[in-house]
């Protein structure tokens, strides 16, 4: 593997992203469940983009569209749980993750806008 696979922010993204189509398979509320998985699938899918699109202001831009949707997930997590559509547990470590995934989106997005071109 070479290339964004080799990340440890997109392999997070993608493991992250798979929790919630596992765990609403079944759910009957489809608006949630489409609305939560693309959010998920939003993450990942901009890191991958942006590295392959080969400059580092395109890159910049799909790693902030990724962490934007981050913020989108862990917004679709709190309602999720708090309707009852989530169990708690399972939430309450996506919420964690999503968390710590923003957190190296906004450090790598920091080094690339610090580093010399």
């Amino acid at each position: 593997m070479d290339g964004f696979e080799q990340l440890q922010v997109w392999q997070r993204s993608t493991n992250l992203c798979v929790a919630p189509y596992r765990s609403l398979r079944e759910s009957r509320d489809w608006g949630f469940r489409d609305q939560i998985t693309r959010s998920a699938l939003s993450i990942p899918s901009n890191i991958a983009e942006g590295y392959e699109r080969g400059s580092r202001k395109e890159y910049l831009q799909f790693l902030r569209i990724a962490k934007g949707s981050c913020g989108e997930l862990r917004t679709q997590i709190l309602i999720g749980k708090q309707a009852g559509l989530l169990e708690e547990v399972s939430a309450d470590d996506w919420m964690r993750e999503a968390g710590e995934l923003s957190r190296m989106l906004g450090s790598i997005i920091s080094k690339l806008k610090r580093s010399p071109l």
